[in-house]
């Protein structure tokens, strides 16, 4: 089907049926954080240190995100067949995890969005940092 022809139909079809069909299926691997302490660098915001936060904020509805080994952030609309978004319990058991997931990407305005449709792979929290950092936000 032709772009334009997918265009006119925008109206009938919504905004949803399109996204699908340009969402690029990935599997990402990297550690679940907090996406509002992670970006802002408002405190430490990685590994054993922040856990606690990033629970914290997971409930409290903070978006999360799967940050890569190499600093891309993923922000995860949905988990598997969780209906919640950002509230999700599956979110709250792998905060600081790092996981394996596979799902579909869609990419607007530099920000990547993912809907995860599986948690491929779940090592647990590997980033060991309390002992360097203390627990935060309460430090040493």
């Amino acid at each position: 089907m032709k772009l334009s022809a997918v265009l006119a139909l925008l109206p009938v079809l919504g905004c949803v049926p399109l996204q699908a069909a340009l969402a690029d299926r990935v599997k990402v691997t990297g550690e679940v954080v907090d996406t509002w302490c992670s970006l802002t660098g408002i405190m430490f915001a990685a590994g054993t240190a922040h856990h606690q936060c990033a629970v914290w904020c997971a409930v409290g509805g903070i978006p999360v995100s799967i940050k890569t080994a190499e600093g891309a952030y993923y922000v995860v609309l949905r988990i598997a067949e969780d209906s919640e978004s950002a509230t999700s319990d599956t979110f709250v058991k792998i905060q600081t995890h790092e996981v394996t997931v596979d799902g579909e990407l869609l990419e607007r305005d530099g920000v990547k969005y993912l809907f995860v449709s599986k948690v491929l792979d779940d090592k647990g929290v590997v980033n060991l940092t309390h002992g360097d950092y203390g627990i935060v936000p309460f430090g040493n």
